[in-house]
């Protein structure tokens, strides 16, 4: 069919791709960053999120800031922030078996030890804690089902400023030990944000991942980073992604072009790259868990083994 001119002025716009927005007090590397992180989503499918902050710089990058996504495992960090921001209102330490329940949650992305803190804490101190930390836009997952709280970069990268700078919401040592368990997630979840991470950073992430019959599989990877004279965070959130591997690989192409310009490799005498990338296993994995007969074990409902 071909559109008269009168008819064309009222045909729907097409509406285009929402665009990588980058702003720096570094002279250039705000270009830079928009049109490498472009470049790296140039080919790929799916629904793809990102947020960078590096106080060092003054530098934010955002990529569909406010769309929510299915938390997958990525919440867990959250649901660690929650207890122990419970703790400190009440002054007192994690007891030990706290101690290892927020352990396997973050090193491991055990699954059971989640379901265990989701249901001591529940929603009203979770929500309690989101409320102080202003993350306005999580909304958390109904019957126990943890892993379809819906969150946002904005909200994820709001998360991670707590955990990285003073503030009155998290202590000092709240901070500094969900950083630590951060990192020393087990290799085979060290995928993602820290992909091209030089080896002058210090690395602490958390992964998740999530197969359901709408949006196909959502991935997701936040991390922090330290050192080499930056101070950056990092979010990538992907939905309708073919496969797991597929939404990895999305991410990791981000990371790569975030770690590469933020932090160049100087070139030595010889030419060669001075600095050193983390490369991360090729055979990423998350938590999976028997198929549960009531489709709740996952902390998802859908009956399937989640990270």
């Amino acid at each position: 069919m071909v559109l008269t001119s009168a008819a064309a002025a009222f045909a729907p716009a097409a509406v285009a791709a929402p665009q990588v927005s980058c702003t720096s007090q570094q002279a250039g590397l705000a270009e830079k960053l928009q049109k490498d992180i472009t470049t790296a989503l140039a080919k790929r499918k799916g629904t793809v999120a990102v947020g960078l902050h590096d106080r060092a710089t003054g530098t934010t990058c955002t990529l569909r800031g406010d769309t929510a996504f299915d938390s997958a495992s990525v919440v867990k960090v959250t649901v660690l922030a929650a207890l122990l921001y419970d703790a400190k209102k009440t002054n007192r330490y994690l007891t030990d078996r706290e101690t290892k329940l927020a352990t396997a949650m973050i090193t491991k992305s055990d699954n059971a030890s989640t379901s265990t803190l989701w249901k001591q804490l529940g929603v009203k101190k979770i929500k309690a804690f989101l409320t102080a930390a202003k993350m306005t836009q999580t909304k958390p997952g109904a019957n126990n089902y943890w892993g379809l709280t819906q969150i946002t970069v904005r909200d994820e990268q709001r998360l991670l400023a707590l955990l990285t700078a003073k503030n009155t919401v998290l202590s000092d040592n709240a901070r500094a030990y969900i950083l630590k368990l951060m990192n020393k997630v087990v290799s085979s979840q060290r995928w993602g944000t820290p992909a091209g991470a030089p080896s002058t950073v210090k690395v602490h992430v958390k992964n998740g991942w999530l197969s359901r019959a709408t949006h196909g599989w959502r991935v997701h990877s936040v991390g922090t980073f330290k050192g080499g004279g930056r101070d950056y965070t990092i979010t990538v959130l992907t939905h309708g992604n073919p496969d797991m591997q597929y939404g990895v690989n999305t991410i990791q192409g981000v990371a790569k072009a975030i770690h590469k310009d933020l932090v160049p490799a100087p070139k030595s005498s010889s030419g060669a790259a001075g600095v050193q990338r983390y490369v991360p296993t090729d055979r990423p994995q998350e938590a999976t868990v028997p198929v549960p007969e009531t489709g709740a074990a996952d902390g998802t409902g859908a009956g399937v083994g989640t990270g």
